[in-house]
């Protein structure tokens, strides 16, 4: 079966969970995605992506990732396997053709897998990105691995593949937050939970494609939010929370969620979460 793939981070639902996935998709295009540009911009300048780079973005979303790399003069083509909601907002972002486009930037969307990414005679990519965090859902280790092992082959060879995780949990205040909403659950329930990441989630994963590990880094990714409503909209958004939403209803998982997020609520309204991230780069064989 070809591997294609799904959300961990994103708009995604099970079968049972009651969910309007355009406006959580654009509720993570419009409060959340936001959250990890400092991850993004990190990635980029260590990896000096500009003109000459050739990017593909696995996993890539709404496209905020794709179009930042693009400013900096990369030709950039996103994979998107899961979400169609998401896949037209990147449209709207990043294709000249569409509204909302960038003009001069150099862009093409993919809904599929990493494979109908392949363009016949053209050179390959660069670099793979996947800035989808890795490691916060039971199960999502083993179905990335066989994704880049998928990604790899259009790839030069030597080119970097960033994966990108949550970090320490002491370390990142909006573990503590879901872990509250859904209950302790380590080991995880089953594939598709959440559970607190743990140190070896990217190497692991890098290993499993086959990728040599090439030096990580860590960048501090603050969660911060106008309000309480929008810091719910934003987190329930990710896609890590869907166990509570296939368990109770939406409205009520929403109320245990603003009941955490008091804590990180300051003095004006606003919500803030200190968060780190953790990217490795991995090398393609």
């Amino acid at each position: 079966m070809t591997p294609t793939l799904v959300r961990q981070h994103r708009p995604h639902a099970g079968p049972h969970s009651r969910v309007d996935l355009r406006a959580r998709a654009r509720d993570w295009s419009e409060i959340q995605e936001r959250m990890l540009v400092p991850l993004h911009e990190a990635v980029y300048e260590r990896l000096d992506v500009g003109p000459g780079t050739r990017l593909l973005g696995l996993g890539c979303g709404s496209g905020l990732a794709l179009l930042t790399a693009a400013s900096r003069g990369a030709a950039v083509t996103g994979v998107e396997g899961s979400s169609p909601e998401l896949l037209a907002l990147a449209r709207e972002r990043l294709l000249p053709a569409e509204r909302g486009a960038h003009a001069g930037v150099q862009a093409r969307l993919v809904g599929g897998s990493p494979r109908d990414a392949a363009v016949p005679g053209a050179p390959p990519y660069t670099l793979v990105t996947v800035f989808e965090p890795v490691g916060s859902l039971a199960g999502d280790a083993e179905w990335l691995g066989e994704v880049l092992a998928e990604a790899a082959p259009l790839a030069e060879r030597g080119a970097p593949v960033v994966l990108t995780g949550w970090g320490p949990p002491e370390r990142c205040a909006t573990s503590a937050v879901i872990r509250t909403v859904l209950g302790p659950a380590d080991p995880p329930r089953g594939s598709g939970d959440w559970r607190p990441a743990r140190r070896d989630d990217l190497e692991d994963v890098a290993r499993r494609a086959g990728l040599r590990p090439d030096g990580s880094g860590r960048v501090a990714c603050p969660f911060g939010y106008a309000d309480l409503d929008s810091a719910v909209r934003g987190l329930m958004s990710t896609g890590l929370l869907d166990a509570a939403l296939t368990a109770e209803d939406r409205e009520q998982a929403g109320k245990e969620l603003a009941e955490a997020l008091h804590a990180h609520r300051r003095v004006d309204g606003t919500v803030w979460m200190p968060n780190v991230f953790r990217y490795l780069i991995a090398r393609v064989p």
